[in-house]
């Protein structure tokens, strides 16, 4: 499968982790990864505090770059730049002057969105595009006993409408399925949906932390062994942030944080430390002490 690949960013920047799993995973998908890599930042809100069209501007021209290749389908692994252009995307495909007006910012690099492109997060590429069947048969390692709390955090699930999460595309389900096909179990707990606390980290610090450590805390007192979330900027805020968030909330925390394709990864055979887990703050010694059990126990 090919796509017009949009890693964000937080992947390539604060979680450059991410943007190597990824790009490991993909081969073992037989995904084709057509790197946009003139794109720019979604803004993820921030940009359009101060210019709706500004931001609307850079997000189309993201989606004119990945027009420009084979096919309509866009791939993103960051469920901010999901939200934040999922959000552009209706303003612009909903207003045909107001689209026009955004190409003519468009118009000296040659580029121009029209309707028709899809974006979807990798999760949703899993499910829909190649199939939970599929994704399936091409595990090599099975996540037995490896316990795994699905984070979706704010901008993959809500608004439920703008996001397309309905009875036939039960979405904000999707990280729970695709935890099941890999072999893991799920584990539910309070905080699954809920903001991470990163949009406030700048405004408010130490009530963005205690949310970090509450969910943190509640996942641990769920018997997690480790969190998996599709938001580059929720890991921050889950693992990077941790060791303080433990403070804010006086307790132990310590779970590792994971992203979806390191998850995917493991499970495709791949070792921790060829998913670039060595470069988080929190160490997946959990993740790491079942690998090793895994590979003992077939040797």
């Amino acid at each position: 499968m090919k796509v017009a690949y949009w890693p964000g960013c937080v992947s390539r920047g604060f979680t450059p982790e991410l943007h190597g799993a990824m790009a490991k995973v993909a081969p073992l998908l037989d995904l084709e990864l057509i790197e946009l890599d003139r794109g720019n930042c979604c803004g993820a809100g921030v940009i359009a505090e101060h210019s709706q069209e500004l931001a609307d501007t850079l997000n189309a021209r993201t989606f004119a770059l990945a027009q420009q290749t084979d096919g309509q389908l866009m791939m993103n692994i960051c469920s901010t730049c999901q939200g934040s252009m999922g959000e552009c995307q209706e303003r612009l495909d909903a207003n045909s002057d107001y689209r026009q007006a955004i190409n003519q910012n468009l118009r000296d690099e040659g580029l121009r969105y029209e309707k028709g492109i899809v974006n979807k997060n990798l999760a949703w590429v899993l499910v829909e595009e190649m199939g939970l069947d599929e994704l399936r048969s091409r595990v090599t390692r099975p996540l037995r006993n490896l316990k795994v709390g699905p984070f979706y955090g704010c901008y993959i699930v809500r608004p439920v409408d703008r996001l397309g999460i309905d009875e036939e595309h039960p979405r904000d389900l999707y990280l729970h399925w695709i935890i099941e096909a890999l072999g893991g179990t799920v584990i539910d707990y309070a905080g699954q949906y809920r903001c991470c606390g990163f949009p406030i980290i700048t405004m408010n610090k130490e009530a963005s932390l205690r949310q970090a450590g509450r969910h943190v805390g509640d996942a641990l007192d769920a018997d997690a062994d480790c969190l998996v979330t599709p938001c580059p900027l929720c890991h921050l805020n889950l693992d990077l942030q941790q060791p303080e968030a433990a403070r804010v909330v006086g307790r132990d925390l310590g779970l590792p944080i994971l992203h979806l394709p390191q998850l995917v990864g493991l499970a495709l055979g791949l070792e921790p430390r060829e998913l670039g887990m060595s470069k988080h703050i929190v160490r997946p010694t959990t993740v790491i002490d079942w690998s090793q059990a895994v590979v003992g126990s077939t040797a």
